[in-house]
């Protein structure tokens, strides 16, 4: 079902998820972020969807959840935070690492708070050189949700996550590249056809492949190494069953280039 502030279209085998909400930087309401977690799910079953694209449109990559109205909006029971947190922001940032297919950002202006988890549990990440990105939660008296001390720590290490959601500073693209937050910074006026180059390479790839490299690496940061060996050995033994597989063990006998179909 459409909903407005998103548009999406399918092309080339890509899923494009625009927030288009620009007059608010592209902040999620409740509906905008169950559409974007159905999004994510469709991609995932699709097998015509081989990659992902998600970006916003105007100044703004996305200012995180639209709280307007949120404030002293009647009696809290002990409990309805914790729910709240569990199936809105915390299930739209596990949508996106648990998508089977490879997804990209290109994050095109500010991402703050819950917009910037939405960039960085992206499996790579473009940022244009006037994008920023904002720990907010620190400003408003809040503790970081949406994944974010999950995410950072293992991103830029314990400290320096601690620094940016202690103080939370805007962070240039320049300075969030340096860090590693993000892959590449590109011209503004670059983004969206880097984008679609990096989002048709990734859906030319071997699909099933690159599905399991991901869990194998999202599951890396929290397992032990002979937990991570035998997830390794388990995912080579399935990926050695698809079709892309036998096509690029083909294609290297023979000296040839591979052409993958996402089976």
């Amino acid at each position: 079902m459409p909903v407005s502030g998103i548009a999406h279209e399918v092309r080339e085998h890509v899923s494009y998820i625009t927030l288009d909400r620009p007059e608010v930087l592209n902040a999620l309401t409740p509906a905008l972020r169950d559409r974007l977690v159905g999004l994510l799910a469709e991609a995932s079953a699709d097998p015509a969807v081989r990659a992902v694209v998600l970006t916003g449109t105007g100044r703004g990559f996305c200012a995180g959840a639209d709280l307007r109205g949120s404030a002293g909006s009647g009696e809290r029971v002990a409990g309805d935070v914790a729910r709240t947190l569990r199936l809105g922001a915390q299930r739209l940032i596990a949508a996106v690492l648990d998508c089977e297919k490879p997804v990209l950002a290109a994050v095109n202006g500010t991402a703050a708070g819950l917009g910037a988890h939405l960039a960085l549990a992206c499996d790579l990440v473009l940022a244009a050189e006037s994008a920023r990105f904002i720990e907010v939660f620190v400003r408003r008296g809040l503790v970081p949700d949406g994944g974010g001390a999950y995410l950072l720590t293992r991103l830029v290490g314990p400290q320096r996550a601690k620094e940016l959601m202690f103080l939370g500073d805007a962070v240039p693209a320049a300075d969030a590249h340096r860090l590693g937050l993000v892959n590449r910074v590109v011209a503004d006026g670059e983004l969206a056809k880097t984008a679609r180059e990096w989002a048709t390479r990734l859906a030319a790839g071997p699909t099933r492949a690159l599905a399991l490299t991901k869990q194998l690496v999202n599951a890396s940061l929290d397992a032990d190494r002979p937990a991570a060996f035998v997830a390794e050995a388990w995912a080579q033994e399935l990926n050695m069953t698809t079709r892309d597989a036998r096509e690029g063990l083909r294609a290297f006998a023979e000296r040839g280039e591979p052409e993958f179909r996402g089976r």
